[in-house]
């Protein structure tokens, strides 16, 4: 399959926006005193390891997502094809 140098760049773009915005999500967890991550005695809650899940989930698909758009964006360049 042959992506086009905008699909690839919209790919890549993706994959680096889904790591800036759980890095500050999990920043933001471990600094939580609401009490929804950590309970009264300082300890994780349900809502800390599932959300912890789901950023950890969100990191693999943003890798996997970026790596597709910076393998298609490379091979576009070596190629010499801008929009195929």
């Amino acid at each position: 399959m042959k992506l086009s140098r905008g699909v690839s760049v919209f790919l890549l773009a993706f994959g680096v926006w889904s790591w800036a915005i759980w890095i500050t999500f999990v920043k933001n967890l471990f600094k939580d005193v609401s009490g929804l991550a950590f309970d009264g005695s300082g300890d994780p809650t349900g809502y800390f390891w599932v959300h912890l899940a789901l950023a950890v989930a969100s990191f693999g698909l943003g890798t996997a997502v970026g790596a597709i758009g910076l393998r298609g964006l490379l091979a576009s360049r070596r190629t010499g094809r801008g929009e195929s």
